[in-house]
């Protein structure tokens, strides 16, 4: 004769057995074709904020514009907690990634297979304190923002020091888990600032920028596409 079990350990069997599907449903993402032409299965959320970073839009999250592959989303987590360390007073701000399932995402023409992520650009105010430049539906979630010749748009400047330093993690990271980052797409013009800061070394080393200007000047944002294996 089997003894029941008592009430506790029938709730903490209850837990764990509750906790098993959710486990098991937690698949890695996988990307199909490219950045331009491709899809995703088992897409992930990024975080709307952590204690140095924040996203874009609220509204743009819950529209489900915040999705990446479950690889890019651990390489930007674990770059974020380094730059806690290595930049300790910068905040940053991500920007559009992709859809749960990938595809075409107006208006970008890449952002399809959950490798493509943009980045607002980190910027100083007038003390010198990093701040996080506005997104808001005036100014088309910041992406209508426009730097002028001194690298200010109003009361900001770009933080070269700040945006370097995450791009040098991200790659860092990337290499950790076996992956690279592709290539970074930044303003042509204003590239040199950022080999003026104690990362050009790790950047020419280690960096692909984009040397064509795009189809949007990408000052106000970076783009970065993570190098990650696809079907």
């Amino acid at each position: 004769m089997t003894r029941a079990l008592a009430p506790k350990k029938m709730r903490l069997l209850l837990l764990i057995l509750s906790v098993l599907p959710i486990v098991s449903m937690a698949e890695p993402s996988k990307c199909f074709g490219t950045t331009s032409n491709g899809t995703l299965s088992s897409g992930v959320k990024l975080p709307q904020s952590g204690n140095n970073f924040v996203g874009y839009s609220l509204a743009a999250r819950m529209a489900g514009r915040t999705y990446v592959h479950s690889e890019v989303r651990e390489i930007i987590l674990k770059a974020y907690q380094s730059l806690e360390i290595e930049q300790p007073s910068k905040v940053y701000k991500y920007a559009e990634t992709g859809l749960e399932n990938g595809g075409k995402f107006a208006p970008h023409k890449t952002h399809q297979n959950g490798l493509s992520v943009d980045f607002m650009t980190p910027v100083l105010n007038e003390d010198g304190e990093s701040v996080h430049l506005p997104t808001n539906a005036l100014n088309r979630l910041g992406y209508d923002i426009e730097f002028d010749s001194d690298n200010k748009f109003k009361k900001y400047s770009i933080d070269f020091d700040a945006l370097a330093a995450h791009i040098v993690e991200l790659h860092k990271h990337a290499r950790k888990q076996g992956h690279d980052l592709w290539r970074v797409i930044f303003a042509p013009e204003l590239q040199a600032k950022l080999y003026d800061t104690k990362y050009a070394d790790y950047l020419r080393a280690h960096i692909t920028f984009s040397k064509k200007r795009s189809w949007v000047r990408h000052d106000e944002h970076y783009h970065i596409d993570f190098s990650v294996a696809c079907e």
